[in-house]
């Protein structure tokens, strides 16, 4: 799942989760795991500005970003960057206590179990509403604004 127009390698990433407590690494490699078995198209992206792996779909030129992974030292997020536009029937995603406009994010702390199924549908999730035109990501959008 690696970047294919880019230089950053596995390496690379590895070298970046080595600064974080190998608890950390260790959800960070389920997540990475999950991700790619929800989304096989999908490749990495490091990101080391932001302290983040992103997940690009190969549906534009310079792909487009829908999911990310970013470590902490005390826990790892899970977020997705059209979060806002998602389905989450169990309202597990968070970031609106932030008034983050776009993003959505789940929380895992260390040695806490990561619940496989219910994060492989989010990442489809994400996957979906990023695939879709911006047209359609304004509709709902409006549409939810609407409900409100």
């Amino acid at each position: 799942m690696a970047d294919p127009g880019s230089a950053r390698s596995a390496e690379e990433i590895e070298s970046f989760l080595a600064a974080y407590p190998p608890s950390i690494v260790h959800q960070v490699a389920i997540l990475r795991a999950l991700v790619a078995r929800a989304v096989p198209e999908a490749y990495d992206r490091l990101r080391p500005g932001w302290r983040l792996i992103a997940y690009v779909l190969p549906i534009t030129r310079q792909g487009s970003y829908f999911a990310y992974i970013s470590p902490e030292p005390k826990h790892v997020h899970l977020g997705f960057a059209w979060g806002t536009l998602m389905s989450d029937p169990e309202g597990v995603l968070e970031g609106a206590h932030l008034r983050l406009r776009r993003v959505r994010y789940l929380t895992f702390q260390p040695g806490a179990r990561i619940p496989v199924k219910p994060v492989i549908s989010l990442v489809r999730e994400a996957a979906r509403v990023c695939s879709l035109s911006s047209a359609e990501r304004q509709f709902i959008s409006l549409s939810l604004e609407a409900g409100a």
